[in-house]
């Protein structure tokens, strides 16, 4: 750390220590003259090429995701009608809809009409689906099996938009769809995972009739919270026989503290 910000970091009173404790928001960093003091200005500049990182490296299962966990799920790669990252990145469409290669593939490997169906896609985040993904997939498999729920076959997509839910419906016919997928990185995180979920979804639906969960990461939502989050709102879905913006999360009441 630079001399400047060893003083400035030493004037600080505690309480802003402690909000900048809390948040990934750079929140009264100081300044050195008319500019940001030397360590917030190199973490910017790391955050910023993480997150271009982030969006422009290809996905890789092997690398990615782990061959212990391939292996233990059975997982396999198919991609959308986007057949390169740039052609993903300018044109968000292709990314919506399935390729007919993959289209068949899925249908001869997973099977119809599961109570669970996962889907695991690189979306805007390769990054977030390296670093989340493993801890959280097998959490859902325990909870949605501690439920007595018939889980799909899992697959992993490539150059995946949200909107592919409807194409995932329409070809395996499962009551509720969680597609979990790497959020648009900034410069609070580039590994940020979201998980959107649908209730027998299908062509034509539109975002009104899903769900998300977001900030999935070590500084958000952690792992084991996130999966929780996650089954009790698709069986909310089972329950309620529908999803979207008419179905609200249930969450606890936050437990506020009193000081004396």
């Amino acid at each position: 750390m630079a001399e400047e910000d060893r003083e400035l970091a030493s004037a600080w009173p505690n309480v802003v220590r402690e909000i900048q404790a809390r948040t990934p928001a750079r929140l009264l960093v100081g300044r050195s003259g008319a500019s940001y003091p030397t360590a917030t200005q190199l973490q910017l500049r790391a955050d910023h090429a993480a997150a271009v990182d982030a969006v422009r490296t290809e996905l890789d299962v092997e690398r990615d995701l782990g061959s212990d966990l391939i292996r233990q799920y059975g997982l396999f790669e198919v991609s959308t009608c986007a057949a390169s990252k740039p052609e993903y990145l300018m044109r968000p469409d292709l990314g919506r809809s399935f390729s007919e290669a993959a289209g068949a593939e899925i249908c001869r490997r997973c099977p119809a009409g599961a109570d669970f169906q996962m889907v695991i896609g690189d979306g805007l985040s390769v990054s977030a689906i390296r670093t989340q993904a493993p801890a959280l997939l097998p959490l859902l498999y325990e909870q949605a099996a501690a439920r007595g729920w018939g889980v799909g076959q899992t697959f992993v997509v490539r150059h995946c938009r949200v909107g592919l839910l409807n194409d995932i419906g329409d070809l395996l016919h499962p009551k509720v769809v969680v597609l979990l997928i790497g959020e648009r990185p900034g410069l609070s995180s580039a590994e940020s995972l979201s998980a959107y979920l649908a209730f027998q979804p299908r062509g034509g639906h539109s975002d009104a009739e899903r769900n998300l969960i977001s900030n999935i990461h070590r500084r958000g939502v952690p792992p084991h919270q996130a999966a929780a989050r996650i089954i009790n709102f698709a069986t909310l879905m089972m329950t309620a026989g529908r999803s979207g913006s008419s179905l609200k999360e249930q969450l606890p009441s936050p437990q506020l503290s009193s000081r004396t």
